[in-house]
């Protein structure tokens, strides 16, 4: 059990990141509390074998979780499905699921955080996100975060904004 503000913490840029179930707490799932600063932009990307789920708590998330006609560009928010699925501008109850391999994206288009629930499944995600965090906050080339993504079976569709 944990009360509001407790879990181990990451920060990758401005995303503030609160660990609640880890690999070491659970074998299926990893759940995390995620404080989106304005203007982030995850970046559209896909994994080879991890489902996630997002579910937002407070604010608006345009979200991605669908397979894109093209993925041609770096703007993911132009992306339409071929049954014509658009991102969605999400507010607080909405959530999407994504399943492995599916490109998916999160970004924070307004001036104000937002606040997710964030779940993957396997657990164990959390390890990627602190080794993400060291190389992004030591401002760790781009080769290095192409060889950690392809380690955890990451692959980046468009160019990280933030």
């Amino acid at each position: 059990m944990l009360h509001p503000g407790d879990g181990d913490r990451i920060t990758i840029g401005g995303l503030q990141i609160e660990v609640k179930v880890s690999a070491k707490d659970a074998r299926l799932n990893s759940a995390f509390e995620v404080v989106v600063p304005p203007g982030f932009d995850v970046g559209a990307h896909r994994h080879d074998h991890g489902e996630e789920i997002f579910y937002v708590l407070e604010g608006e998330l345009d979200l991605l979780a669908f397979e894109p006609v093209s993925t041609a560009g770096d703007n993911w928010r132009e992306w339409r499905s071929r049954d014509g699925r658009e991102v969605l501008r999400a507010g607080p109850g909405s959530m999407i699921f994504v399943p492995p391999g599916c490109p998916h994206a999160f970004a924070n288009p307004t001036d104000s955080e937002a606040r997710m629930l964030f779940l993957s499944f396997p657990a164990g995600h959390e390890d990627y996100l602190r080794e993400l965090s060291a190389l992004v906050n030591n401002q760790s080339g781009p080769e290095a975060i192409v060889a950690l993504r392809q380690r955890h079976g990451i692959e980046q569709l468009t160019t990280i904004a933030a």
